[in-house]
């Protein structure tokens, strides 16, 4: 049994079997998609987050035990290591603990506790620890062998500071005593921020929290994080008011057990400076620390979750894409991909120059749509964006086109131009350029194109940049690695970026798969896989049944894992047919009797999984899309009205409520308390990203571009529906959110999150097939 199997299945509601087995198979190499897809009766069917949850708790305690150790050597090396300080030790459970424990005997700077040790001060002080002695004993005779002009203790005042000293030190430095202070703090604390004297007066995005006071244990992360972004922009001065005198209180009926002794004045004004100079500081430092930990865990959760939901938009999939990336002054970039992706035309438009550049423009728009018959239009939400839609619009509209538009993120569209990975991508092509098919194969694929940008700057985030990075760059891996694995990849088709988040493969392996690919042509077979240098059995294992292959073996481009071939070649012979025909074919899978296949190496969570698959295979998680409709009569924040009742998509959510594209370039807020009729503690719990919601708008704030909007308002008045436009539900197209803090709109910095993908066209019987993929792996995934 592994040596955490019994905590941590206490601690996670778990058997210690599923926490010994699984940890096992990490110890093994396995990977958490790996294990939640294809390991389900080892686990006992955990699924990835409690998987995910088990091997952090496990590294946690590794972590705590390395310290542990650490600690013993240092102390045994010192020659003070008891038997009950060692037994203390480890019996302790959190960092924090350990760490109490360890403080005595913790290599320390010269503190004035230590002055007054060399200056042989220490007996006096446990005279005084103690409480030897009755009132009224003559005080100087106890202390005047101790006075020693010599060692800088003229008098008996010196000779009692430094006793004193020495007192407070131990006080700060017991592991009971700090462990209850810690207590009373963090229950009684407060978390107090206000102007500094330098910006009284002044209007900044940070004067609601002039003055601001709460109870530190209900302080929630995103205020957390706001006070400390003003505190660093200079704006707040932020601090922990602890319970003074409760603390010291309770310090001094824990020391000073002889009230009538001869010392029992110097002990308690002893208690009052440790706390005052030691303790008080350190566990303020400490909770501090602690809310900041706090409110990064939860920050760094919201945008684990929006990230999720962003990366799952449904795709477009194989559609021709028109894209423009709106500018006012350097002209919109326009690029035509085809339906593999693959960029067929570029130029540039420059339709706000004038009536004669605008018709110029309009000509060269028409032009390009003509030859290239694209499915959808995709416009970038950046500045000049609602100029280049009205634009385009207009264009196609004279020509008596119905082609779709779409508003599309275009956040860290500039980043990933500018990146190594476009510049190899697309070496011939200007950066202007890039920007514009980044925007275009985010409608046809989100996924497959945002995993080449740094997720930081996808923008779906609460206070990215504030939170611990370690941190956040391992969650928001830990999402990607999950979509990615969720969706499963065409190992024909998928770039190095896309292959690199599949289970076991990694950025070498990624690249490597490409080459072989490139030198040697297209995969045939998924047993091909283990022809590339580096991939062997192992990695095979673990990547196999997440890259798709389109060849021979229908299989192969299925979720069902290559271990598990046989049992379907059983069933087909079971049925008298070919595995191909069984594949895909949902009225012979439901002629199959789950109970003859059942065995020791085959559960019924992994047979119904293989089931399941047969009946849909490469059934795409995502699901279909539909494009959101806003109001084409409102084009800027001014055209909005209160009480306007309008259709938005979900751009972010916070701890705070949900941000809301109702497609006027400027985000609005539903705050939590209007996001149901129902309490609702946790926004995530009611919406999430690429949701349509309808909303009524409740403010409008023109000088701070602030739009308030009420769900709750909608349902209580019957939820009527935007003017002219139908209710639509399900998931659309990739949106963003620009950091605010304070739960407060702010001015979008020049974008507007995605609407989305534009609605399937009908296809039928003679539709023209076209072309293999270029760089669009999921485009022929079945959904």
């Amino acid at each position: 049994m592994h040596p955490y199997a019994a905590e941590l299945s206490q601690e996670l509601g778990l058997r210690p079997e599923q926490v010994d087995r699984t940890l096992a198979l990490q110890e093994d190499g396995a990977t958490v998609p790996f294990i939640a897809r294809y390991r389900k009766e080892v686990t006992g069917g955990l699924d990835e987050v409690q998987i995910q949850t088990l091997f952090d708790r496990a590294t946690e305690r590794a972590e705590l035990d390395s310290r542990r150790d650490t600690i013993l050597r240092s102390i045994e090396e010192q020659g003070k290591l008891t038997p009950e300080l060692a037994k203390a030790l480890k019996a302790a459970r959190t960092r924090t603990e350990l760490e109490d424990l360890y403080l005595p005997y913790k290599p320390k700077r010269r503190t004035r506790a230590a002055i007054a040790r060399e200056r042989g001060l220490e007996p006096l002080a446990d005279l005084v620890w103690k409480q030897d002695g009755r009132r009224g004993e003559d005080v100087a005779a106890r202390v005047r062998p101790f006075v020693n002009p010599e060692k800088d203790v003229p008098d008996q005042a010196a000779a009692l500071a430094g006793a004193r000293d020495i007192c407070a030190e131990r006080v700060a430095e017991d592991a009971g005593l700090r462990r209850e202070a810690r207590e009373v703090s963090a229950r009684r604390g407060t978390l107090c921020s206000n102007v500094v004297p330098a910006k009284k007066g002044e209007t900044t995005k940070f004067e609601n929290y002039y003055g601001h006071e709460e109870p530190l244990s209900q302080a929630p992360s995103h205020r957390v994080l706001a006070l400390l972004r003003g505190e660093e922009e200079g704006v707040l001065k932020v601090k922990l008011s602890l319970p003074d005198d409760e603390v010291k209180g309770l310090l001094a009926g824990r020391v000073v057990t002889k009230p009538q002794s001869l010392f029992a004045q110097e002990l308690r004004a002893a208690v009052e400076d440790s706390w005052d100079r030691l303790m008080g500081p350190s566990l303020e430092a400490e909770l501090r620390a602690e809310l900041k930990e706090r409110a990064d865990r939860q920050a760094i959760g919201v945008f684990g979750e929006n990230l999720r939901h962003l990366l799952l938009t449904p795709p477009a999939g194989a559609r021709a894409v028109l894209a423009l990336d709106p500018g006012l002054r350097t002209g919109t970039k326009l690029a035509m991909m085809d339906v593999t992706g693959k960029v067929v035309e570029t130029l540039t438009l420059y339709s706000e120059r004038g009536a004669d550049e605008r018709a110029r423009a309009a000509k060269l728009l028409a032009a390009v749509v003509q030859k290239h018959q694209p499915e959808l239009v995709a416009v970038g939400n950046g500045t000049g964006s609602r100029e280049a839609e009205v634009f385009v619009r207009d264009t196609l509209k004279g020509m008596g086109s119905q082609i779709p538009v779409v508003s599309v993120s275009e956040q860290g569209a500039s980043i990933y131009s500018a990146s190594e990975v476009a510049r190899d991508e697309f070496p011939d092509l200007d950066v202007s350029l890039r920007g514009a098919v980044s925007i275009g194969r985010r409608l046809q694929d989100p996924l497959a194109e945002l995993v080449k940008i740094d997720p930081k700057s996808i923008g779906v985030g609460q206070y990215q940049h504030d939170v611990d990075q370690g941190l956040l760059k391992k969650k928001l891996g830990e999402v990607v690695d999950s979509c990615v694995n969720a969706v499963g990849v065409d190992v024909n088709t998928a770039s190095p970026q896309l292959l690199e988040h599949v289970s076991g493969v990694g950025p070498s392996l990624a690249k490597k798969l490409v080459a072989h690919r490139a030198s040697k042509g297209r995969f045939t077979t998924r047993r091909e896989l283990l022809k590339v240098s580096g991939l062997g059995p192992k990695t095979f294992e673990q990547a196999a049944g997440f890259l798709r292959v389109r060849g021979t073996e229908p299989l192969d481009a299925s979720a069902v894992h290559p271990e598990r071939y046989g049992v379907v070649e059983r069933m087909a012979k079971d049925l008298g047919v070919a595995v191909s025909a069984l594949v895909g074919n949902a009225e012979l899978v439901r002629k199959i009797d789950p109970k003859r296949y059942l065995g020791p190496d085959l559960g019924e969570m992994t047979l119904k999984d293989i089931l399941t698959e047969l009946e849909k295979p490469s059934r795409d998680p995502r699901g279909d899309f539909t494009a959101p409709q806003h109001r084409e009569d409102l084009r800027s924040l001014e055209d909005v009205k209160e009480g306007m009742v309008l259709q938005g998509v979900v751009t972010n959510v916070t701890a705070f409520g949900a941000f809301v594209d109702v497609g006027v370039h400027q985000d609005g807020l539903v705050h939590v308390s209007q996001i149901s009729t129902r309490f609702v503690k946790d926004p995530s719990e009611v919406v999430k990203v690429g949701d349509r919601l309808t909303v009524r708008v409740l403010t409008v704030d023109l000088a701070r571009k602030r739009l308030a909007l009420s769900v709750r308002a909608v349902q209580e008045g019957g939820a009527p529906q935007p003017s002219g436009r139908p209710q639509v539900g399900g998931a659309t197209g990739p949106g963003r959110m620009t950091e605010r803090g304070g739960g407060s709109g702010g001015p979008r910095q020049g974008a507007r999150p995605a609407s989305g993908p534009g609605p399937k066209p009908p296809s039928g019987p003679g539709e023209k097939k076209g072309p293999e993929p270029f760089n669009n792996p999921f485009s022929k995934l079945k959904r």
